[in-house]
């Protein structure tokens, strides 16, 4: 009785041994023949990476109210004060703006002193990026992601430095 005992542990053991043997060994194909299959498996695994999956379904083009371009025209909704993050005290002069392109609403920046006083309701507006990591805000004004370029098809730059004037529409 005692001998059969010891001969059902070893076979009990020996399967044990076996059975890991067989699953260590299945899990990456090896050889000579085996690169369609190594090739085929990395194609398939890529999918379950976040940064491939947002790359290839284009996902932040989806959601960006640029849709990848630089630059877009819009028309100015109203003008917003925001107030900016903490150490620092500000009401920073910000406009909502409509694009054309697609009639989404951004809030955009006023960039200068008195920049504010260019812009009226309903002027047209070029916005672009304000220049934050990975397309995000910038410093300490939260939410917002893009900044007045032009207004009626006049540098912002050049209305705050008296070289041009904003033409009535």
């Amino acid at each position: 009785m005692y001998f059969i005992y010891i001969n059902f542990k070893f076979y009990e053991i020996f399967l044990h041994i076996i059975l890991n043997i067989i699953l260590v060994t299945k899990e990456v194909p090896k050889g000579l023949y085996s690169a369609r299959k190594l090739k085929a498996n990395r194609k398939k695994f890529r999918w379950s990476k976040t940064k491939y999956k947002r790359r290839k379904l284009q996902l932040k083009k989806k959601v960006d109210p640029l849709e990848g371009s630089c630059q877009a025209l819009g028309i100015v909704l109203q003008k917003v004060g925001r107030e900016s993050k903490q150490p620092n005290s500000a009401i920073r002069k910000c406009v909502r703006v409509q694009l054309k392109k697609n009639g989404k609403g951004v809030t955009a920046f006023l960039p200068g002193d008195g920049a504010l006083n260019f812009i009226e309701e309903h002027d047209r507006v070029i916005v672009e990026g304000i220049g934050g990591a990975k397309g995000r805000s910038i410093g300490d004004l939260p939410g917002v992601r893009y900044r007045v370029v032009k207004v009626n098809g006049v540098s912002l730059e050049a209305l705050l430095a008296g070289k041009k004037e904003k033409p009535l529409r």
